[in-house]
């Protein structure tokens, strides 16, 4: 895996201040990307109208981190056009990305040099 990543599993997520200390384990380390298994995001991360995953995402933002959702994300892309067009837009872009595995994340990554 390229350097500058942490792979962040353990308990689930379950509000802004478990994201806080995620990313507290990250400073001072040289961490530029934090991947989150899909299992530790809370259940209504993905129901966009609750804004729980903008809250999350706008933290790694503030912290300047880049976010990468590790996991399979077809169940929920199948259920909103709103979440996959979320899940395009969002892979296009350099700060939060959706990968299905942490093959195809240090490929991205990789990339990037």
């Amino acid at each position: 895996m390229p350097d500058g990543y942490h792979y962040a599993d353990g308990e689930p997520l379950n509000g802004t201040a478990d994201v806080l200390d995620l990313i507290g384990e990250t400073w001072g380390r040289d961490v530029t990307w934090v991947a989150v298994p899909i299992e530790r995001l809370p259940a209504d991360f993905f129901t966009l109208s609750t804004g729980v995953a903008g809250e999350i995402t706008q933290k790694f933002a503030n912290y300047r981190l880049g976010l990468a959702i590790v996991g399979d994300t077809g169940r929920q892309a199948a259920a909103s056009n709103a979440v996959r067009a979320w899940i395009a837009e969002a892979n296009r872009g350099e700060h939060l990305w959706f990968v299905r595995d942490e093959a195809e994340l240090a490929a991205r990554l990789s990339g990037r040099g």
